[in-house]
């Protein structure tokens, strides 16, 4: 926080922030991945607003109420494979730990002394802030104070393209030794790792490899899911769908914080008994919150109109336009898109979080009213759905800018 200098928003409409004195600033992430439709959407207020005036929070260990059963439906009736239970909590870190926890009793339920205690990510990978999060991503330089407090996981390089066959023989080494509980990956892109993006035809083969080995895998598809990527969800794009699927960020459209894991009947089966101790003894005081819910299902309603998807092929298109055009450029080490995403890596001496060009490229943008936040020489671009061209061919030439001219 030293130096920390933080406009004072006062309101925001569509893609645009507007803070105290009057400047605004055109948001290029999205508010953090979670904007969908754009801010202050009529839609989603006018349902949040209604449900408010019936019924605004309940606990959800002992009660059950609309919005979260229809939006369970409405959840399992989009996502791809054999889907049948949702767990609500709070965030994306959350929804993690829920899928850690699951798969690690669903192990401990058929036998406390099972050997299948281990987790197995991806270098470079993200799934979160809380410690269960922090551990199931390695050794994140982000986390490095808390590395001695994480428990330890064993780690696989990510397919990339021309390297899947490396990724799926240590995975195979790691499957081999049968202590493996489950398999936790962001797929098609590492987020907060660097926007690493790869295809899916390897990370299909690692499932695949998963399942043959009886091993558990979740896909993290906290910032992929709802229209990212292309396709609703990533996983509509393999041939093997994963045991479970983590949502949140995009989930209420960017309005209210909620997150689910979703399982398999098999998976929710394993916790079925009459001991209370083999029952998942997890909860959060705002689960399954009412407004979350409705605000979720307005998101829905929007998320599944053709406009919004010819909205994601306009912007795929043009990131897509973008990259032909200056993916050559001396300056940067890659230059690629995924949907609606993205992402740059600018020439430096290493790539990382902490990278000193960072901030030079924050003020930049946001002294021309654009919001974006690199991570470290990595900046990238994930719009709320509402962008207009104009605004999009605003944030590309300001790319271009600090390409020319050396910011």
């Amino acid at each position: 926080m030293q130096g920390a200098s933080h406009p004072l928003i006062v309101r925001a409409k569509g893609a645009i922030l507007y803070d105290e004195e009057g400047h605004r600033y055109l948001d290029g992430i999205s508010s953090w991945w979670v904007n969908l439709h754009g801010h202050a959407h009529p839609y989603i207020s006018t349902k949040i607003a209604a449900q408010a005036e019936r019924l605004d929070q309940v606990t959800f260990a002992d009660f059950t109420h609309a919005p979260a059963i229809d939006l369970a439906e409405r959840l399992l009736s989009l996502l791809p494979g054999a889907f049948s239970k949702v767990f609500y909590s709070d965030n994306g870190s959350t929804a993690v730990e829920v899928a850690l926890k699951i798969a690690l009793q669903f192990w401990y339920n058929g036998d406390p002394k099972t050997p299948r205690k281990n987790i197995v990510c991806m270098k470079n990978s993200f799934h979160g802030e809380t410690f269960g999060a922090m551990s199931a991503s390695g050794r994140q330089v982000l986390h490095r104070p808390f590395w001695s407090h994480l428990f330890e996981v064993e780690t696989i390089d990510p397919p990339l393209k021309g390297q899947e066959k490396r990724s799926l023989s240590q995975l195979h080494d790691i499957l081999h030794k049968g202590r493996t509980a489950c398999f936790i990956f962001e797929p098609l892109i590492l987020g907060s790792g660097g926007m690493i993006i790869y295809p899916p035809e390897g990370l299909d083969h690692l499932i695949q490899a998963c399942r043959q080995h009886g091993v558990l895998t979740i896909a993290d598809e906290v910032m992929t899911g709802f229209g990212r990527t292309g396709t609703l969800f990533v996983c509509e794009q393999f041939q093997t769908t994963p045991d479970f699927i983590c949502l949140s960020k995009a989930l209420t459209g960017g309005f209210l914080p909620l997150g689910a894991t979703v399982c398999t009947e098999a998976v929710y089966s394993a916790f079925l008994g009459d001991n209370l101790q083999k029952a998942l003894l997890h909860g959060h005081s705002y689960t399954a919150n009412p407004l979350a819910c409705a605000s979720a299902l307005a998101n829905l309603d929007l998320l599944l109109q053709d406009s919004c998807r010819q909205q994601r092929m306009q912007i795929a298109a043009s990131h897509e336009a973008f990259c032909r055009r200056w993916r050559a450029h001396p300056r940067l080490k890659r230059c690629e898109s995924l949907g609606t995403i993205l992402a740059l890596e600018y020439l430096t001496e290493e790539t990382s979080y902490f990278q000193p060009i960072r901030n030079r490229l924050f003020r930049f943008f946001f002294e021309k009213g654009v919001y974006l936040r690199p991570l470290g020489n990595v900046l990238y671009v994930m719009p709320p759905y509402c962008i207009q061209e104009d605004e999009l061919q605003l944030i590309y030439s300001l790319i271009a800018q600090t390409l020319e001219d050396g910011i």
